[in-house]
Parts: C-alpha cells; structure tokens; sequence
C-alpha cells in the first residue's frame, strides 16, 4: 500500500525539464475519451424500458444522478485534485467509473434497477466529476499560450466518448441480447475495458516541473476558489453554463428515441440503427465544437464566442421547434450545430475562468462552477422527458412531444446570454494580493 501510495502522490508526476508537453493532452484524453460514455446513455434507454418495464422519465435516472454527482463530486473534490494532483485524481476516477458499471452489471443481471441507479449514477457519477477536472489545472499551467486550446484538446474527449460507446454498446446489445442478462454483460465489458483504458492516462500524465513559476507568477490576477464565490462574475458564469447545458442535455440524453418520434409518421422513419448513429454524429459535433470553438475563443474572446453558443444556439433551436420534421438533413445539421455550440460551451468555461481569476486555483474553482452542471443533469432530462410523457399520454405523438421543451429551451439561452454580458473584471480587492505582488 505504501508504494501504490507513493505512485499516486503528487510529487511523482512533477515531469523532468524535458518533458514534451504534448504528452500531456493524450494522458487526459484516455481519461475523458471514457468517461464521455455518458453521452451514449440514450442507447441503453429503449432496451433498459423494455426489460424492466420502465418509463422514459425512469430510464433517465441513472444518467440524471451521475451528473448531478458529477457537479457535486467536482465541487467538493477540486481542492482535493489541486492538492493530490492529476494522477491521483485519474486513478479515483478509473476506480469508481468502472466499478459504477460493474454495480450496473449486477442490477442488471438480479432486475434490480435501483443498482443501476446506484451503480452508473451514483459511484460512476463520482468518477465522471473527478476525471472530468483530473487535467484541467495541469493542461492550462502547461499551455499558459493557448488555454483554450489546451482545454478544448482534453475536453473534446468527454463529448467523443460518445462517438466510440454508442456503436459499441449497440453492436454489444445486438449480440449480448436486449433483455436484462444481454445489458448487464453490455455493463460489465464496460467496466473491464474503461479500467484498462483509462490507466493509461494514469501512468502518463505529469505535472510541470516548475508550477509556481509558470503557474502564478505569469499571471497578476489570482483569485482563490473561496474568493471567487464571492463575485457576480462567478455566479454569471454559473448561470451561463447551468442554461447552456440544460438547453442541451436534455436533447442529447434523448436523441435517440427524439430523431424516431419526430419522423416517426412521415414517409421515411429512422430505424433503431440510425438513430444510434445519429447519437454518435451528436458525439461526433460534440467532440469537434469543443476544440474548434474553444480554440476559437483564443482569437476573438470569451464574451465573444458565449456570444455565439446562446445567440445563435437560441435561432437554431427556434428552427428545430418551427420545421424540424421537414427535413432529416435539416433536423441533424441543426442538432449537430446545437451540440457543437454545448460542447465548445464546456471547452471553454476553464479558460474564461482563467481570464477572470488567475490560474491560482482554477481547477477548485472550476469544479465548484460544474455544480451548475449538476442542476442542469435533473432540469435538461426532466424537462424533455416529463413534458413528452405528458403529451404521449394525452394522444399527442411526433414533434408535438418536444415543440414546448424546444421554447423552453430557446428562454434559457436566451437567459444565459443576458448574464454574458454581464461578465466584468473581477474588482481587486478579490485578488491575492501577495500572488499578485509575486507577479509584478
């Protein structure tokens, strides 16, 4: 135990003067290209409902809970990450991300959902927040050039998890079986592969051999995390991710069952088939909005590109709720626009953060933000899944199922960009100031 411990700790991953930084990013994507299997939940919906005879609203839990512990355990697990470092981190996060699916397995196996729930939603939830902000800090101190770059790199893989899991799990339902004993050997391949997977980050990531120098001393603004729950500036941001999200979390955990109902009475239904691969085309815009709009933000701003994600993401909602069953080809570019604006809203956050409060403690503060994520897990689902299940149930069927969550939808974008704007430097006296005298 005293050498695992050793392993672990922090001051093994300090890189040598050497280290090629670009080692670095791969380290957090096997982290993040794993753990972005939460966005390929929809394709376990439809079998999960029909071998335990569940509603869309209770086949949504797991999924709800393990963002909703994602923010919790981001938030109350930040400072822990600055302190242990990225390795330890990964590894917490690879322990409780496969073990959740093991859990999973056996509710599966006994019909035993509330396994499920506890199992994928509440110790896999865990490792999703702890992963999520594993590399975050040591990407942005290692890349102090090109924040938003570094990030959306890393990022990129939460949202691209998907684009792997979502045809993986579905061959592995096709060939395992669909009733409950084919979904709970689904999860434990799950949990035996991502294990594996995710190690490999583990033994590569290294922090910077000189943090406090490249770190703190490169920037004059340092806010502590405590500090920083003390600005309008935070809880703006707060805002702007919670309805960013919402607006589309609550399509993505759907897409698959979404796409078949809305041309579900035309003349060209889509098969169960292609509604996963139109989850995976969401994972594949997802994963591509992070890195190219995050590093967009580099060159024209924050403000700026948060302009984009609510302004123009609010207009193509209002498509979608207007003419979304008129065409397949506008209904998938319009959703794929909408997940590139969600998942470049997430690739960016970190680096607005930075702007704004220094790389001092950016991670904790960064995982207190993601409480906002937490919110938007239960509110995005519920909404989408609780307003369609009322319509089915008063004899309603196709886009009519989803046209009230699409406005409900386009009123939080629209909230979040007012909040944009609001978005000021931080007042000095939140600052640090023998940070800031360090810097000068």
């Amino acid at each position: 135990m005293g050498s695992r411990v050793g392993f672990l700790d922090r001051s093994r991953t300090v890189a040598p003067p050497d280290w090629n930084r670009w080692l670095v990013p791969p380290a957090a994507l096997s982290v993040h290209l794993a753990i972005g299997q939460a966005y390929a939940w929809s394709v376990f919906k439809p079998p999960l409902e029909g071998a335990l005879h569940l509603s869309g609203t209770q086949s949504a839990l797991p999924f709800q809970l393990g963002i909703v512990m994602l923010g919790l355990s981001a938030a109350f697990g930040g400072t822990l990450v600055e302190r242990n470092g990225p390795r330890w981190a990964m590894f917490v996060s690879a322990t409780c991300f496969s073990s959740g699916f093991l859990i999973s397995a056996l509710g599966a196996w006994t019909q035993q959902y509330w396994l499920v729930v506890l199992g994928y939603g509440f110790v896999g939830g865990i490792g999703l927040g702890i992963g999520y902000i594993s590399p975050v800090s040591t990407l942005i101190k290692w890349f102090p050039d090109r924040p938003g770059m570094a990030t959306g790199i890393a990022i990129m893989g939460f949202g691209g998890g998907a684009l792997i899991a979502s045809p993986w799990s579905a061959q592995m339902l096709e060939s395992f079986g669909k009733d409950h004993t084919g979904i709970a050997q689904t999860f434990l391949t799950h949990g035996v592969v991502y294990a594996v997977f995710m190690s490999v980050g583990v033994l590569l990531i290294r922090v910077p051999p000189t943090v406090a120098e490249q770190a703190v001393t490169r920037s004059v603004v340092n806010v502590s995390a405590r500090n920083a729950l003390r600005t309008p500036q935070f809880w703006c941001l707060w805002v702007v991710l919670c309805f960013n999200v919402t607006a589309g979390i609550g399509i993505l955990e759907k897409a698959s069952p979404m796409i078949r109902d809305f041309f579900a009475g035309t003349s060209t239904p889509v098969a169960a088939g292609a509604a996963a691969g139109f989850v995976a085309l969401l994972s594949l815009a997802n994963m591509a909005g992070r890195i190219t709009w995050s590093s967009t933000s580099d060159l024209v701003g924050r403000k700026n590109i948060y302009r984009l994600y609510l302004g123009v993401g609010a207009l193509t909602y209002l498509v979608l709720a207007l003419a979304g069953n008129g065409s397949k080809v506008l209904f998938v570019v319009c959703a794929m626009l909408i997940l590139s604006f969600y998942g470049g809203g997430f690739a960016t956050i970190p680096a607005y953060l930075k702007d704004l409060f220094g790389t001092y403690q950016v991670g904790a503060i960064h995982g207190r933000l993601l409480t906002a994520w937490s919110l938007a897990g239960v509110l995005g689902p519920l909404i989408v899944n609780a307003i369609a299940d009322s319509q089915k149930a008063a004899g309603k069927a196709g886009p009519d199922l989803y046209t009230t969550s699409l406005y409900i939808m386009i009123a939080l974008l629209a909230a979040g960009f007012v909040a944009n704007e609001l978005v000021r430097p931080v007042a000095a006296k939140h600052h640090e100031p023998e940070l800031t005298e360090v810097a000068r």
